[in-house]
Protein backbone atom coordinates (compact mmCIF):
# COMPACT_ATOMS: atom_id res chain seq x y z
CA UNK A 1 0.00 0.00 0.00
CA UNK A 2 0.72 3.21 -0.79
CA UNK A 3 2.97 5.66 2.10
CA UNK A 4 2.58 9.32 1.60
CA UNK A 5 4.53 10.33 -1.21
CA UNK A 6 3.12 12.17 -4.27
CA UNK A 7 0.47 10.01 -5.75
CA UNK A 8 -0.67 10.31 -9.55
CA UNK A 9 -5.18 10.75 -8.99
CA UNK A 10 -7.73 10.49 -11.87
CA UNK A 11 -10.83 12.18 -10.80
CA UNK A 12 -14.33 10.79 -13.22
CA UNK A 13 -16.97 13.58 -12.94
CA UNK A 14 -15.52 17.00 -13.66
CA UNK A 15 -19.11 18.69 -12.00
CA UNK A 16 -18.88 20.71 -8.71
CA UNK A 17 -17.82 17.72 -6.17
CA UNK A 18 -15.56 16.00 -8.45
CA UNK A 19 -13.94 19.55 -9.39
CA UNK A 20 -13.78 20.45 -5.18
CA UNK A 21 -11.67 17.29 -4.77
CA UNK A 22 -9.42 17.91 -7.68
CA UNK A 23 -8.74 21.39 -5.98
CA UNK A 24 -7.97 19.44 -2.72
CA UNK A 25 -5.66 16.64 -3.98
CA UNK A 26 -3.74 19.10 -6.31
CA UNK A 27 -3.13 21.48 -3.38
CA UNK A 28 -1.32 19.08 -1.84
CA UNK A 29 1.12 18.57 -4.76
CA UNK A 30 -0.47 15.55 -5.70
CA UNK A 31 -0.43 14.90 -9.42
CA UNK A 32 -4.42 15.00 -10.71
CA UNK A 33 -6.45 14.74 -13.72
CA UNK A 34 -9.67 15.11 -14.30
CA UNK A 35 -11.91 12.92 -16.77
CA UNK A 36 -15.64 13.70 -18.40
CA UNK A 37 -17.65 12.66 -20.98
CA UNK A 38 -17.29 16.08 -22.46
CA UNK A 39 -14.29 16.70 -21.71
CA UNK A 40 -10.92 16.57 -24.56
CA UNK A 41 -9.10 13.54 -22.95
CA UNK A 42 -9.77 9.95 -23.40
CA UNK A 43 -10.39 7.38 -20.33
CA UNK A 44 -7.38 5.79 -21.30
CA UNK A 45 -5.26 8.69 -20.82
CA UNK A 46 -6.61 9.94 -17.61
CA UNK A 47 -6.07 6.23 -15.59
CA UNK A 48 -2.76 5.52 -17.63
CA UNK A 49 -0.31 5.00 -14.59
CA UNK A 50 -2.63 6.34 -11.96
CA UNK A 51 -2.56 4.96 -8.35
CA UNK A 52 -6.23 6.49 -7.17
CA UNK A 53 -9.32 6.55 -9.33
CA UNK A 54 -12.26 8.21 -8.23
CA UNK A 55 -15.63 8.35 -8.66
CA UNK A 56 -17.74 11.91 -8.74
CA UNK A 57 -19.76 10.96 -11.41
CA UNK A 58 -23.55 10.72 -11.42
CA UNK A 59 -25.56 7.50 -10.27
CA UNK A 60 -27.11 7.12 -13.65
CA UNK A 61 -23.51 6.68 -14.94
CA UNK A 62 -22.01 4.69 -12.35
CA UNK A 63 -22.28 1.32 -13.89
CA UNK A 64 -21.21 2.10 -17.38
CA UNK A 65 -18.05 4.36 -16.42
CA UNK A 66 -17.09 1.56 -14.20
CA UNK A 67 -17.03 -0.95 -17.03
CA UNK A 68 -15.25 1.12 -19.22
CA UNK A 69 -12.12 1.36 -16.51
CA UNK A 70 -12.18 -2.15 -16.31
CA UNK A 71 -11.45 -2.36 -19.87
CA UNK A 72 -7.85 -0.34 -19.20
CA UNK A 73 -4.48 -1.91 -17.59
CA UNK A 74 -4.40 -1.24 -14.12
CA UNK A 75 -1.79 -1.58 -10.96
CA UNK A 76 -3.82 -4.49 -8.78
CA UNK A 77 -2.31 -1.89 -6.24
CA UNK A 78 -4.86 0.73 -7.63
CA UNK A 79 -7.29 2.39 -4.96
CA UNK A 80 -10.84 2.94 -6.23
CA UNK A 81 -12.70 5.71 -4.21
CA UNK A 82 -16.22 6.23 -4.76
CA UNK A 83 -17.82 9.68 -4.19
CA UNK A 84 -21.47 9.42 -5.37
CA UNK A 85 -24.87 9.29 -3.38
CA UNK A 86 -27.20 7.42 -5.01
CA UNK A 87 -28.86 3.87 -5.82
CA UNK A 88 -28.50 1.85 -9.05
CA UNK A 89 -32.47 1.96 -9.56
CA UNK A 90 -31.94 -1.88 -11.48
CA UNK A 91 -30.09 -4.03 -8.70
CA UNK A 92 -30.87 -1.51 -5.78
CA UNK A 93 -27.08 -1.65 -5.59
CA UNK A 94 -24.69 1.44 -3.63
CA UNK A 95 -21.92 2.84 -5.86
CA UNK A 96 -18.73 0.99 -3.45
CA UNK A 97 -20.58 -2.62 -4.24
CA UNK A 98 -20.85 -1.81 -8.13
CA UNK A 99 -17.44 -0.41 -8.09
CA UNK A 100 -16.06 -3.64 -5.89
CA UNK A 101 -18.26 -6.27 -7.70
CA UNK A 102 -16.24 -5.14 -11.06
CA UNK A 103 -12.89 -4.86 -9.11
CA UNK A 104 -13.21 -7.44 -6.60
CA UNK A 105 -9.46 -7.91 -5.85
CA UNK A 106 -9.08 -3.55 -5.67
CA UNK A 107 -9.44 -1.66 -2.46
CA UNK A 108 -12.42 0.58 -2.79
CA UNK A 109 -13.12 3.52 -0.27
CA UNK A 110 -16.23 4.98 0.37
CA UNK A 111 -15.99 9.21 0.88
CA UNK A 112 -18.79 10.86 2.09
CA UNK A 113 -19.92 13.95 4.45
CA UNK A 114 -21.64 17.28 5.13
CA UNK A 115 -19.66 18.58 1.92
CA UNK A 116 -21.74 21.50 -0.09
CA UNK A 117 -19.26 21.65 -2.97
CA UNK A 118 -19.74 25.56 -3.28
CA UNK A 119 -18.95 26.13 0.38
CA UNK A 120 -15.42 24.02 -0.38
CA UNK A 121 -14.96 25.70 -3.27
CA UNK A 122 -15.04 29.02 -1.31
CA UNK A 123 -12.28 27.03 0.55
CA UNK A 124 -14.72 27.81 4.06
CA UNK A 125 -13.64 24.30 6.98
CA UNK A 126 -15.34 21.21 6.69
CA UNK A 127 -14.78 17.59 7.24
CA UNK A 128 -15.55 14.22 5.66
CA UNK A 129 -15.19 10.59 5.71
CA UNK A 130 -13.45 8.24 4.25
CA UNK A 131 -14.58 4.62 4.62
CA UNK A 132 -13.06 1.23 3.95
CA UNK A 133 -13.00 -2.85 4.97
CA UNK A 134 -9.12 -2.18 3.62
CA UNK A 135 -8.00 0.39 6.49
CA UNK A 136 -5.14 1.17 4.79
CA UNK A 137 -6.74 2.12 2.26
CA UNK A 138 -8.68 4.43 4.22
CA UNK A 139 -5.61 5.87 4.95
CA UNK A 140 -3.86 6.74 1.86
CA UNK A 141 -6.99 8.47 0.81
CA UNK A 142 -7.26 10.26 4.04
CA UNK A 143 -3.73 11.69 3.41
CA UNK A 144 -4.54 12.43 -0.14
CA UNK A 145 -7.19 15.09 0.58
CA UNK A 146 -6.77 16.47 4.32
CA UNK A 147 -5.90 20.43 4.91
CA UNK A 148 -6.42 22.62 7.01
CA UNK A 149 -9.41 23.92 5.94
CA UNK A 150 -10.81 19.97 4.82
CA UNK A 151 -10.88 18.02 7.84
CA UNK A 152 -10.79 13.97 6.66
CA UNK A 153 -11.82 10.98 9.29
CA UNK A 154 -11.60 7.47 8.72
CA UNK A 155 -14.15 4.53 9.55
CA UNK A 156 -14.78 0.98 9.47
CA UNK A 157 -18.23 0.48 7.97
CA UNK A 158 -18.07 1.90 4.25
CA UNK A 159 -21.79 0.68 3.46
CA UNK A 160 -23.01 2.58 6.74
CA UNK A 161 -20.81 5.96 5.42
CA UNK A 162 -22.55 5.12 2.07
CA UNK A 163 -26.01 5.03 2.84
CA UNK A 164 -25.81 7.82 5.18
CA UNK A 165 -25.29 10.43 2.32
CA UNK A 166 -27.46 8.36 0.39
CA UNK A 167 -30.64 8.21 2.13
CA UNK A 168 -30.22 11.80 3.90
CA UNK A 169 -31.15 13.06 0.61
CA UNK A 170 -35.09 12.03 0.52
CA UNK A 171 -35.21 13.12 4.09
CA UNK A 172 -33.25 16.62 2.72
CA UNK A 173 -36.57 16.64 -0.27
CA UNK A 174 -38.94 16.61 3.24
CA UNK A 175 -36.79 19.07 4.95
CA UNK A 176 -37.60 21.50 1.66
CA UNK A 177 -41.20 21.27 2.01
CA UNK A 178 -41.37 22.02 5.63
CA UNK A 179 -39.60 25.39 5.04
CA UNK A 180 -41.17 25.87 1.76
CA UNK A 181 -44.87 25.39 3.55
CA UNK A 182 -43.03 27.44 6.41
CA UNK A 183 -44.38 25.44 9.01
CA UNK A 184 -41.31 26.49 11.42
CA UNK A 185 -38.56 25.24 13.23
CA UNK A 186 -40.46 22.67 15.81
CA UNK A 187 -42.00 20.88 12.81
CA UNK A 188 -38.29 20.97 11.06
CA UNK A 189 -36.77 19.58 13.70
CA UNK A 190 -39.14 16.85 14.46
CA UNK A 191 -38.73 15.93 10.72
CA UNK A 192 -35.13 15.87 10.54
CA UNK A 193 -34.83 13.32 13.71
CA UNK A 194 -37.76 11.43 12.56
CA UNK A 195 -35.79 11.07 9.47
CA UNK A 196 -32.56 10.30 11.25
CA UNK A 197 -34.35 7.48 12.73
CA UNK A 198 -35.84 6.33 9.35
CA UNK A 199 -32.20 6.45 7.58
CA UNK A 200 -30.58 3.50 11.09
CA UNK A 201 -33.89 1.07 10.01
CA UNK A 202 -33.10 1.08 6.75
CA UNK A 203 -29.35 1.00 7.61
CA UNK A 204 -29.45 -1.85 9.51
CA UNK A 205 -31.72 -3.80 7.51
CA UNK A 206 -28.73 -3.74 5.14
CA UNK A 207 -25.88 -4.15 7.15
CA UNK A 208 -25.00 -0.85 8.20
CA UNK A 209 -23.76 0.42 11.84
CA UNK A 210 -26.05 2.07 14.00
CA UNK A 211 -23.64 4.37 15.31
CA UNK A 212 -22.43 5.12 11.53
CA UNK A 213 -25.67 7.43 11.09
CA UNK A 214 -24.80 9.85 14.17
CA UNK A 215 -21.57 10.62 12.29
CA UNK A 216 -20.57 13.04 10.20
CA UNK A 217 -21.75 11.47 7.22
CA UNK A 218 -25.60 10.36 8.56
CA UNK A 219 -26.70 13.44 11.06
CA UNK A 220 -23.21 15.74 10.02
CA UNK A 221 -24.25 15.69 6.06
CA UNK A 222 -28.71 15.48 7.50
CA UNK A 223 -28.44 18.52 9.06
CA UNK A 224 -25.89 20.12 5.97
CA UNK A 225 -28.34 18.88 3.46
CA UNK A 226 -31.64 19.99 5.38
CA UNK A 227 -30.65 23.45 6.39
CA UNK A 228 -28.93 24.60 3.11
CA UNK A 229 -30.77 26.24 0.12
CA UNK A 230 -27.61 25.05 -1.61
CA UNK A 231 -28.91 21.72 -1.29
CA UNK A 232 -30.14 20.94 -4.90
CA UNK A 233 -32.60 17.86 -3.21
CA UNK A 234 -33.53 20.46 -0.54
CA UNK A 235 -34.41 22.85 -3.52
CA UNK A 236 -36.79 19.99 -5.27
CA UNK A 237 -39.01 20.08 -1.96
CA UNK A 238 -38.75 23.67 -1.20
CA UNK A 239 -39.83 24.35 -5.06
CA UNK A 240 -42.32 21.68 -5.13
CA UNK A 241 -43.97 23.07 -1.92
CA UNK A 242 -44.09 26.52 -3.87
CA UNK A 243 -46.30 24.86 -6.20
CA UNK A 244 -44.15 24.10 -9.65
CA UNK A 245 -43.89 20.92 -10.88
CA UNK A 246 -40.80 18.12 -10.82
CA UNK A 247 -40.34 18.49 -14.51
CA UNK A 248 -40.48 22.31 -14.19
CA UNK A 249 -37.72 22.33 -10.58
CA UNK A 250 -35.48 19.57 -12.55
CA UNK A 251 -34.97 21.27 -15.84
CA UNK A 252 -34.39 24.68 -13.50
CA UNK A 253 -32.01 22.76 -11.31
CA UNK A 254 -28.07 22.80 -11.75
CA UNK A 255 -26.35 19.77 -11.33
CA UNK A 256 -28.25 16.30 -10.08
CA UNK A 257 -30.83 16.02 -7.19
CA UNK A 258 -29.86 11.90 -6.40
CA UNK A 259 -32.46 11.69 -4.13
CA UNK A 260 -35.34 11.93 -6.63
CA UNK A 261 -33.99 8.58 -8.09
CA UNK A 262 -33.29 7.50 -4.37
CA UNK A 263 -36.45 7.93 -3.11
CA UNK A 264 -37.63 5.17 -5.90
CA UNK A 265 -35.28 3.02 -5.41
CA UNK A 266 -35.97 2.97 -1.55
CA UNK A 267 -39.66 2.34 -2.02
CA UNK A 268 -38.60 -0.73 -4.18
CA UNK A 269 -36.39 -2.36 -1.11
CA UNK A 270 -38.54 -1.09 1.49
CA UNK A 271 -41.59 -3.37 0.31
CA UNK A 272 -38.97 -5.95 -0.52
CA UNK A 273 -37.66 -6.18 2.66
CA UNK A 274 -41.19 -4.63 4.95
CA UNK A 275 -39.27 -1.87 6.27
CA UNK A 276 -41.67 1.19 7.63
CA UNK A 277 -39.84 3.93 5.73
CA UNK A 278 -42.90 6.58 6.45
CA UNK A 279 -41.23 9.80 5.43
CA UNK A 280 -40.15 8.20 2.34
CA UNK A 281 -43.31 7.26 1.69
CA UNK A 282 -44.54 10.48 1.60
CA UNK A 283 -41.75 12.30 -0.20
CA UNK A 284 -41.93 9.26 -3.13
CA UNK A 285 -46.20 9.88 -3.35
CA UNK A 286 -45.28 13.19 -3.46
CA UNK A 287 -42.55 13.18 -6.41
CA UNK A 288 -45.17 10.76 -8.35
CA UNK A 289 -47.49 13.64 -8.46
CA UNK A 290 -49.93 11.87 -6.12
CA UNK A 291 -50.15 13.45 -3.01
CA UNK A 292 -49.87 17.82 -3.04
CA UNK A 293 -46.95 18.77 -0.13
CA UNK A 294 -49.86 19.84 2.17
CA UNK A 295 -51.35 16.61 2.14
CA UNK A 296 -47.88 14.64 3.04
CA UNK A 297 -47.79 16.26 6.07
CA UNK A 298 -51.29 15.22 7.06
CA UNK A 299 -50.56 11.52 6.46
CA UNK A 300 -47.64 11.79 8.68
CA UNK A 301 -48.81 14.19 11.43
CA UNK A 302 -52.17 11.95 11.25
CA UNK A 303 -50.27 8.55 11.49
CA UNK A 304 -50.98 6.22 14.87
CA UNK A 305 -49.60 7.15 18.04
CA UNK A 306 -46.79 5.35 18.87
CA UNK A 307 -43.63 5.27 21.68
CA UNK A 308 -40.45 6.99 20.30
CA UNK A 309 -38.68 4.02 20.50
CA UNK A 310 -39.42 0.19 19.98
CA UNK A 311 -37.00 -1.42 22.35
Amino acid sequence: MYSNTKLSVAILGAGAWGASLANLAAANGHQVRVWSRQGSQTLQVVLKDVQIVLSAISMIGVRDVASQVESFPLSPETIFVTATKGLDPQTTCTPSQIWQTIFPNHAVVVLSGPNLSKEIQMELPAATVVASNIPTAAEVVQLIFSSHRFRVYTNPDPLGVELGGTLKNVIAIAAGVCDGLQLGTNAKAALVTRGLTEMVRIGNNWGAKTETFYGLSGLGDLLATCNSPLSRNYQVGYQLAGGKSLTETLTNLQGTAEGVNTCRVLMQRAKQQNIAVPITEQVYRLLQGEITPGQALDELMLRDIKPEYNY
